[in-house]
């Protein structure tokens, strides 16, 4: 193997950097942000630490050099972090009468302000979801649209804020609705609605939930001219709003006794603090039916799971899936799901 030459020497340092650095970020989901603002900031680069550290391996192996073991050992460490990111088996797909199909969707406003050139836009939102036929569907930034065809799910609660463009949170669904309701959260537009719905004999909460948005554009033109000082204000202040606002939806949610399905926009990974605690004993179903990366933003990067979908022990994971269409700035995930016999 020989020794290290001067460019390997200087590779091996900035490997070693970036393997602290992840090994670093195992605690996260355990550090609150309003004590540990800079660890909770870290969280949003975890995918790029999983990503670059396996690179590190794959260079020192072609090297056969035992510096390897340095990221790798790292990386085992942190296995179910790693498959957080990628799940290397194919996605559980099991056809059944019974499930319940889930889908989440941030739908940036049905692209009121052109973001996306195209002005068949609506109409492929409108033909996808048709196309997909969920049972049940969670959209933050929703606006109401008169183009955009929903009358498959006649069932619907919508909670809207703001005053020049009204937009927000809706569920929309298959099942009748018999309680639904607003969560608030204070000095911002997001918040968290929920719906108890009734399939058979089974009432079953869903939860919709649009955490504090991080309001950077995700662009490299736009990140390149960003004060890094202010970034990092900024997204440390969003996360110590996410913490506030993920304590204040569980205690609502604890208040439940129903079968519970939580879906949605959390602007923060599945490495994070309020991602742990949102998400407790429940399963999420990338984890236990996905495959591949799962990424749900659109951000130029890395991939980056952001919009999830949670079931409580009530119900079986039965299938899972990430679409890549790019209708929005974020991907619509689904999830099939089944109730459990008593």
């Amino acid at each position: 193997m020989g020794k290290l030459k001067v460019f390997e020497k200087f590779i091996f340092v900035i490997n070693s950097l970036m393997a602290f650095a992840l090994l670093l970020s195992y605690i996260l989901p355990y550090a609150e942000p309003n004590k540990f603002a800079f660890l909770s900031v870290l969280s949003l680069a975890v995918p790029f630490l999983i990503i670059i550290n396996i690179l590190f391996v794959i260079y020192w192996l072609l090297k056969v050099k035992k510096q390897m073991l340095v990221s790798l050992v790292v990386l085992a460490l942190g296995y179910n972090y790693v498959f957080s990111l990628y799940k290397l088996t194919t996605s559980k797909n099991v056809v059944d009468t019974e499930n319940i199909s889930v889908m989440n969707y941030n739908v940036r406003l049905f692209n009121a302000f052109d973001w996306i050139k195209d002005p068949n836009l609506k109409d492929h939102i409108s033909k996808f979801i048709s196309e997909k036929n969920p049972d049940i569907l969670c959209m933050q930034e929703y606006r109401p649209d008169e183009n955009i065809d929903l009358s498959a799910l006649p069932y619907k609660h919508i909670e809207l804020s703001g005053n020049k463009v009204k937009n927000g949170q809706a569920i929309y669904t298959k099942f009748p609705i018999i309680n639904s309701g607003s969560i608030e959260f204070p000095n911002t537009s997001n918040n968290a609605i929920f719906a108890d719905v009734v399939k058979g004999a089974d009432t079953i909460r869903i939860y919709n939930v649009h955490l504090q948005s991080l309001g950077i554009d995700p662009t490299a033109e736009e990140l390149s001219t960003e004060n890094s000082e202010n970034l990092f204000k900024r997204v440390s202040s969003t996360f110590k709003m996410q913490q506030s606002q993920a304590e204040q939806f569980l205690e609502h949610k604890k208040k439940c006794s129903y079968k519970m399905i939580i879906s949605g926009d959390f602007n923060n990974t599945a490495y994070s603090y309020v991602y742990k605690e949102i998400k407790g004993d429940m399963k999420d179903a990338f984890k236990q039916a996905g495959n591949g990366f799962g990424r749900t933003f659109d951000f130029k990067f890395f991939p980056v799971r952001i919009d999830f979908v949670f079931v409580d022990d009530a119900f079986q994971i039965n299938a899972f899936k990430t679409y890549d269409v790019k209708y929005s700035d974020h991907y619509p995930v689904m999830a099939k799901v089944k109730l459990k016999s008593n």
